[in-house]
């Protein structure tokens, strides 16, 4: 419920903080006094989008600010998926800066336009004389019928099954779309892996095999040197061996003479003792090194193979010829596993189709039931509002296959006159029968579904006299269990309302500034007398006045 609501600096108001009760509450004054005016302030901190045409004082912000009692309303949820701080009295506010900046707030928390328009849906719903369009809003009237209906929450999630549903057929697609493509780079991948597969490289053999390589080439020259040496060491007649050994044995004949000798000699022993383990060292490698022209052929077109795979793929080195192969097999495996995922989520959306159609069934089956009921209350308030010869029908028709809605494609029929055909809404060219056709339907559905405060702006278009006064009833019946706004014009509407307020303007030097007043008993006697006879009240008018207020 919208208990009271500031404005400041917006069109022609400076400051106006007026607080709203329970019940039916009526808002009258001349046109242009600034009626309309407050709407537009209230329809921004419901989400409306801003402008600065709006700022009267264009050097200074607008703020307008509306405090919800919403301790009923179930929307703690709401509050805590959106990260905000839940207050039984919460408070809306929005400010727009003369630079255009407009900024939004749920109990000082800021919040994005989305978040506030949500809430706002959730709390007043306005009914402008501009807004009679939506009768032919496919969506409006369907949320008509489920409103009526009472199965929301099953409407409700259908359409989160539905919506996890194409969300499920477009990632289908989207695999499909990878599997067709991939299936083109199968068969080129699958060579590319066996390629290397079948290579079976390893990691460190390239250096390997070009230091065998290289070996195998000067195999002849390496073991002549090495018999050489080996000669020179150990085989020739004056070999170094012999020469050590000899110069050894002197040295250690004369070294009681002189200290250092001894010394000379071990050391000579030593390096014969090395000589040694680098002559069978030598002869060990002479043993390995074998002049064999197909070992050579052999060794070479194992490179050969690694150097032309390494070409291909743009790399250096064995090691990365091994990743590639690894990523390739990852890539077939990946393939792989979309075949699988594809046929598992075809599973998944045909077994989630059937439960989508079933629930939809449900629903149609519900609102089929529905619409005999709906047209008949319909006609039967048009036949009070004034108009006998009303007819309204709702079509329903249905898709082969269920939507975000169902099956179902209701469009609204209507006609005023006798004889005449049935039309859809949108072809009805009165305004006044559109207006009554709309205040008959949320008079329908107001008790079926809580809307916590309703305001209708100038729903009386188009009505005078004694339908005036049905309308005045079906709004104060309306009224019991919600919050009602409705600006009028006419007598015998302000007369049902349990709370009256009157906006007036008034001009300076300067500027026009609109203000609004509740209004005591005497003070609303008067005005509903004005609304009668104009501004010469007469005797006459003043106790019409009364009776109506009776």
């Amino acid at each position: 419920m919208l208990q009271n609501l500031l404005i400041e600096n917006y069109a022609l108001i400076k400051k106006l903080d007026i607080g709203f009760s329970q019940g039916f509450s009526v808002i009258t004054g001349e046109t242009g006094a600034g009626k309309s005016i407050m709407l537009g302030a209230l329809s921004l901190i419901l989400g409306s989008r801003a402008d600065t045409q709006v700022l009267q004082d264009k050097s200074m912000k607008c703020i307008i600010e509306g405090k919800f009692l919403i301790s009923s309303y179930n929307l703690e949820p709401f509050f805590e998926a959106n990260d905000l701080d839940y207050e039984d009295q919460t408070i809306l506010r929005r400010e727009i800066s003369p630079a255009g900046k407009s900024r939004a707030f749920v109990n000082d928390t800021p919040v994005n336009l989305p978040v506030l328009k949500e809430l706002g849906d959730r709390l007043v719903n306005i009914h402008s004389q501009h807004a009679i369009v939506t009768l032919n809003d496919a969506n409006f009237q369907l949320a008509v019928l489920d409103s009526y209906v009472g199965h929301e929450d099953l409407v409700l999630s259908y359409k989160n099954q539905f919506k996890q549903y194409k969300k499920l057929q477009a990632h289908l697609e989207e695999l499909k779309s990878i599997e067709q493509k991939s299936k083109s780079d199968f068969d080129y991948f699958q060579f590319q892996f066996e390629e290397l597969d079948n290579a079976n490289l390893v990691a460190d053999e390239q250096q390997e095999l070009e230091a065998t390589l290289e070996i195998q080439i000067h195999a002849e020259e390496i073991k002549s040197a090495l018999v050489h040496a080996g000669n020179t060491i150990d085989e020739a007649e004056s070999n170094v061996l012999d020469s050590l050994n000899e110069v050894k044995n002197n040295l250690y004949r004369v070294a009681k003479y002189h200290s250092v000798l001894q010394q000379l000699a071990e050391r000579i022993n030593a390096n014969i003792i090395d000589l040694k383990d680098i002559n069978a060292e030598i002869s060990g490698i002479n043993n390995e090194v074998h002049i064999d022209a197909g070992a050579i052929e052999s060794t070479q077109m194992r490179l050969d193979l690694i150097y032309r795979l390494e070409q291909k793929h743009h790399v250096t080195s064995v090691s990365e010829l091994v990743e590639i192969k690894h990523q390739l097999y990852d890539k077939l495996d990946s393939i792989n596993f979309i075949e699988l995922e594809i046929a598992r989520l075809q599973r998944q959306i045909d077994e989630d189709f059937n439960n989508l159609s079933k629930t939809a069934k449900k629903i149609s089956d519900s609102r089929n039931e529905t619409i005999a009921a709906i047209e008949h209350k319909i006609v039967g308030m048009l036949q009070l509002l004034g108009m006998p010869n009303a007819r309204f029908s709702i079509m329903n028709t249905q898709s082969d296959e269920p939507g975000i809605d169902g099956f179902d494609r209701v469009r609204y029929f209507f006609n005023a006159n006798k004889g005449s055909d049935l039309n859809e809404v949108a072809k009805i060219a009165s305004g006044g029968e559109l207006s009554r056709l709309m205040l008959s339907i949320k008079s329908l559905i107001s008790g079926k579904k809580l809307l916590p405060t309703i305001v209708f702006d100038e729903i009386d278009k188009g009505v005078s006299g004694e339908v005036a006064a049905k309308v005045g009833n079906i709004l104060a019946e309306m009224s019991n269990g919600i919050q009602l706004i409705v600006i009028t014009h006419l007598p015998q509407i302000a007369g049902k309302g349990d709370h009256h307020y009157r906006v007036t303007k008034e001009s300076d030097e300067t500027q026009t500034h609109s203000h609004i007043k509740l209004l005591n008993p005497d003070e609303r006697v008067m005005e509903i007398a004005k609304m009668i006879s104009g501004d010469k009240v007469s005797e006459v008018a003043m106790q019409n006045a009364k009776i109506l207020l009776s």
